[in-house]
């Protein structure tokens, strides 16, 4: 499960207490925070390093303009939008854009659809730089996941789950699959719980030469469906696609390979076992081996493996094994000699960076200590060093380093408390960083590969001007060590006027997923200015990170392993009394707020806190884990059958006798993620034990639960249910 609502920490800005008490107090409304884009913080879009590392480009205005990395001197366009006239004299709005290898090409995304969490479409471009032509990828319909081949000629698309190609100098397209059928098989994309758990959507790789095109096939056929009711006509109207729950079957994925002189296909030997999952490929830099990694069910076993394409041979390049389970991530990286890889894992209890030869060898651990790194960003192979973040200092900063591929000079490049990440130039000579913190505004400026300044690129100094205006308050961290002697990190917003002889109500803000982070030094965006609101009407904010969130080491993050909301829930319900023992807090005020994992926590807490907690707001809540999708809930739980226990004394039905303060639930009729009948599973339960509650149904919303005015109406009933009720 993503985090939809990345709430990492609340939004704060600057103090106010050099400001004079004759100026007038600005207050909050929702209008402020869910129209318009005043307190938005301001980003650079589309910025992609040229092959030079001395030049960048922006996509501005749906035009891609050049620029100067040391001193900002626009020095060319490159594509400005009325080269591309359709026949209705409609100008296309641009999105993304991609160049080909030697930057002769550039391949445009126009008038994109969202599918679903991280798939979409869109009608594709190219544009070639030297001669001033245009190209139209494909006249026949929209196209997915559009990729130029390594020498420009070509585009590989998806649509309707079948792969194409078109030769953009010939005019032609040629389809290479021919089975796509929906619900039923998928070649070059991923289905449905691939996207939303192992977030790969892009199911197909042009090789280094442009020679052949892996793709993975899906065989959907035998998952079970799951029906939405779409609501709006006469009769409504249904959105059916695959979905498999824990326990229930997946799709069978196979690994292709097409070769473009020959017009063949070739299955990849991916191993006898078909329950198991192929989350990663990639090519080697041998344009004629490939890589895929395998995972077995369990989620505990991974192998990544070699295939030799023309001999078809397969040989075992990794392996790792976890008593709990293994997060797949984006971080392989193969070198250019040909000889080595990059990749990083938690097999010593926190995520490092290892430097392996190709036959899986152990080279150098390039870090190690009781930290984690958070982002591999950048692998500089013309001086042999790697570039990443960590929380080294605490887990709540996040800092970036450079470590040499000999393990030796491990030297920060950035040292601010706060959060900053990098995006590094082709050569390693400049970047973009970006630094924030809680009470701080995101900053965006150009770096030497060392870290020194070379400018800013924004400051957004607008939103420090509106803190001031608002008198927005500075976040506070903490600890709190619960009845296990767990040390727990917290974060606190009070009203900006706190007095500590009064006593306030408290809303606690709780997420609490597996390897998530509600309480960081960062800033944490304009929808959290609603915890403002609810400060200057006289609430604290508090959250805090229970067991089983992320960023302190494998065992602190999977001792939730079978039982996820067992310990979560101690820790939120510990907290939650510790508060309760402040002296300006009022203990008998103390409510829960949270979304998707965090709603189901917030479930959690109301029932098996009963005592504890005066009102909760569960948003898309998870009611009972037979229902959710099984790549993420088998992560955690395993399968029903083996883990019935830990299915059902942790699922909020079960204990909704329980309840005695004011509940609200809220869900989207069109959650294609946690879907509705988490909700009424809970209601039922609820109404069959004579419990009264509050429901808000938003027809045909998804997990987000935002168009159509839909969010505003939302958070105008949270907060007149917290005035009410809290």
């Amino acid at each position: 499960m993503k985090i939809l609502h990345s709430f990492i920490s609340f939004l704060i800005l600057l103090g106010v207490s050099s400001l004079h008490s004759q100026e007038p107090v600005k207050t909050l409304t929702l209008d402020d925070i869910y129209r318009g884009n005043r307190f938005s913080a301001r980003t650079v879009r589309g910025l992609e390093s040229l092959n030079d590392g001395q030049h960048y480009t922006l996509l501005e205005r749906d035009s891609i303009n050049t620029y100067r990395f040391d001193n900002g001197q626009r020095v060319a366009t490159m594509f400005a939008p009325g080269l591309i006239k359709l026949p209705d004299g409609k100008k296309p709005s641009i999105d993304s854009y991609q160049f080909s290898a030697n930057e002769q090409r550039i391949l445009l995304s126009a008038d994109t659809e969202p599918i679903y969490r991280y798939s979409r479409q869109s009608t594709n471009y190219v544009f070639d730089i030297r001669s001033g032509r245009i190209y139209d990828v494909s006249p026949n319909g929209k196209q997915r996941l559009a990729e130029l081949s390594p020498d420009g000629s070509k585009v590989a698309f998806v649509r309707g789950n079948n792969l194409f190609i078109s030769f953009l100098d010939e005019g032609r397209e040629l389809q290479i699959t021919f089975d796509g059928l929906e619900r039923q098989f998928i070649n070059g994309t991923t289905d449905w719980v691939y996207e939303e758990e192992f977030g790969i959507t892009k199911g197909f790789q042009w090789s280094p030469d442009g020679s052949h095109i892996a793709y993975l096939r899906f065989d959907e056929s035998h998952v079970r469906e799951f029906f939405l009711t779409t609501y709006g006509s006469l009769y409504p109207g249904q959105h059916r696609y695959k979905y498999p729950k824990a326990g229930e079957a997946n799709s069978i994925v196979t690994l292709q390979v097409y070769n473009l002189a020959t017009g063949n296909t070739s299955r990849i030997d991916t191993g006898p076992e078909t329950d198991q999952y192929i989350p990663r490929f990639q090519w080697t830099r041998n344009p004629g081996v490939l890589s895929f990694q395998r995972l077995n069910r369990h989620q505990n076993h991974l192998e990544i493996l070699l295939a030799d394409i023309s001999t078809r041979q397969i040989r075992l390049l990794y392996e790792e094994k976890d008593k709990y389970y293994i997060s797949i991530t984006h971080d392989l990286t193969f070198l250019d000699d040909g000889k080595h890889f990059i990749i990083t894992s938690e097999r010593d209890g926190y995520n490092h960076i290892y430097l392996c030869d190709i036959y899986g060898r152990l080279v150098k651990k390039l870090t190690q200590g009781p930290w984690e790194v958070t982002a591999l960003l950048g692998v500089d192979q013309k001086n042999s060093y790697v570039y990443y973040q960590a929380a080294k200092q605490s887990p709540l900063y996040r800092e970036v380093y450079r470590v040499g591929f000999n393990g030796r000079g491990d030297v920060p490049i950035t040292n601010a408390l706060g959060t900053s990440t990098m995006r590094f130039s082709k050569t390693f000579d400049y970047a973009v960083l970006n630094f924030s913190t809680a009470n701080t505004p995101p900053r965006t400026s150009v770096v030497k590969g060392n870290g020194l300044l070379v400018r800013h690129l924004q400051q957004n100094e607008q939103l420090s001007t509106l803190a001031k205006e608002y008198r927005l308050s500075k976040m506070e961290f903490f600890t709190i060590t619960n009845s296990e002697g767990a040390i727990l990190n917290a974060s606190m917003l009070k009203p900006y006027d706190f007095d500590a002889s009064k006593k306030y109500p408290v809303l606690m803000y709780v997420y609490g997923g597996p390897g998530s982070q509600t309480v960081r030094d960062a800033w944490g965006g304009a929808t959290n200015l609603w915890f403002h609101l609810l400060t200057q009407k006289g609430y604290i904010v508090v959250a805090v990170d229970n067991r089983g969130t992320g960023y302190r080491g494998a065992e602190f993050k999977k001792m939730t392993y079978l039982q996820l909301g067992k310990y979560e829930t101690i820790d939120q319900i510990e907290a939650a009394q510790h508060l309760a023992s402040l002296p300006y807090v009022d203990g008998n005020r103390i409510g829960v707020y949270g979304w998707s994992y965090g709603g189901y926590m917030a479930l959690l807490c109301m029932t098996k806190g009963a005592e504890v907690f005066r009102a909760g707001i569960a948003v898309a809540p998870v009611s009972n884990w037979k229902h959710y999708d099984n790549i993420y809930t088998e992560r955690y739980m395993r399968t029903p059958a083996e883990n019935p226990e830990g299915y059902e004394q942790n699922s909020p039905v079960n204990h909704a006798a329980n309840l005695k303060g004011k509940l609200l639930i809220a869900h989207g009729t069109g959650d294609d993620n946690v879907h509705i009948e988490n909700s009424i599973d809970m209601i039922d339960a609820l109404i069959a034990n004579n419990v009264q509650y509050n429901m808000l149904f938003y027809p045909n919303r998804d997990h987000g639960i935002n168009s159509g005015n839909a969010r505003i109406h939302l958070f105008t009933a949270l907060t007149s249910f917290i005035l009410t009720e809290l």
